[in-house]
Order: C-alpha cells, then sequence, then structure tokens
C-alpha cells in the first residue's frame, strides 16, 4: 500500500562563542485524512576548544490532535562532529499518551552516524543512519538510511537535498512500514 506524505519544516539556529548553540523548529506533517505536529528545542555545548566533543539535551513533541495521540521525548546526548564524519549517541526518555490514556514511559537508545564524502566550500554530499533526528526520537529497531548533498550557492544560501529509507520496526529487522522520503530545501545563513 502506498501512501503519500508531506511536510512542511523551519528550523533556526544561533550559535554563541563558538561553543554554545540553541536550535528550535516546527514542523506540520499531512498524511492522507492526518495531521501531525512536531517541534523540538536543543542546546548544545562543545565540551572542548580545540576539539569537535559536546553534548546536547533536546525536547521533543509528536502529536497527532484529531486522535490525542502525544509523543514527548527528552534527548540527552554526546556527540563528535568532525568534516567528513561524526557520531552522536545517547537515550531518549519518552512519554507516550494514546487516546487520553495514562502515559508509558519508554526509554531508548538512540545514535546518529553520518559520513561526508565530499565536504568543500561549494559542495557536500554524505550519507547517514539514525534513529532520531530534530524532530524525532524512534526506537532502537526503527532507524533510516538517507543520502544528502548540501550545494551552497554563496556564503549565505545551500541547496539541500535528501534522498531517505525508513525503516519502522519492533524487533530487530520486523517492520511494520518501509517508506521513501525526497526533500529539498533552501538554507539561509549569516
Amino acid at each position: 500500500m502506498f501512501k503519500f506524505h508531506g511536510d512542511i519544516n523551519a528550523v533556526g539556529r544561533i550559535e554563541l562563542n563558538k561553543r554554545l548553540s540553541f536550535k528550535s523548529g516546527f514542523s506540520l506533517e499531512f498524511e492522507q485524512n492526518i495531521t501531525k505536529i512536531s517541534t523540538f528545542a536543543n542546546g548544545s555545548f562543545g565540551i572542548l576548544k580545540s576539539k569537535p566533543l559536546g553534548t546536547a539535551l533536546s525536547y521533543i513533541y509528536n502529536g497527532q490532535p484529531q486522535y490525542s495521540i502525544n509523543r514527548h521525548s527528552i534527548l540527552p546526548f554526546i556527540f563528535w562532529h568532525d568534516k567528513y564524519w561524526g557520531i552522536a549517541i545517547g537515550c531518549s526518555f519518552r512519554l507516550n499518551s494514546f487516546f487520553g490514556e495514562k502515559p508509558i514511559f519508554e526509554p531508548a537508545f538512540s545514535y546518529y552516524v553520518y559520513g561526508n564524502f565530499i565536504n568543500n566550500e561549494t559542495l557536500r554530499i554524505g550519507v547517514r543512519v539514525a534513529n532520531f533526528g530534530d524532530f524525532y526520537a524512534e526506537n532502537l529497531s526503527s532507524y533510516s538510511l538517507c543520502f544528502y548533498s548540501d550545494i551552497r550557492l554563496n556564503s549565505l544560501l545551500s541547496l539541500i537535498n535528501e534522498i531517505e529509507l525508513l525503516q519502522s520496526g519492533s524487533i530487530a529487522l520486523a517492520a511494520n512500514f518501509y517508506g521513501i522520503a525526497l526533500r529539498a530545501g533552501v538554507k539561509f545563513t549569516w
């Protein structure tokens, strides 16, 4: 069965003194007769000035108002972000509530790994495997494989493209959903 899914995202980031940054965003998703709302807030701190090692804390909200489904996730993690590769690991602490029932608490191991094949002044091309991102924190067996590019037009504007293969499962490779996401957008930096 094929379903169309569309979303509109807006993300902003402020960086202070090259070590402290705050990031937040809002997403509105559409899937047939379902509307999903997601938002997040993230604060990160570079532990060492000369190394790309840091720690971060994210709050993520996912909801479907017409079904009274709400998910609140708190995700502390540590990261290493270099020019050509990076990794982030942590634990997601989630509270899920469905149809007004009592919330269910779920901790889950979270990971994010990327590698850039090309990363220069005008072009970045890479791949990542993750079970969390800005707008979501999933189970260990719900992960995605993403191929991305970032074409820098000038010092202020970049075009962003992604092809992502999604797998949503409960145990190991047992899957109840496979998907392909195509994304494109513009990034403005000043």
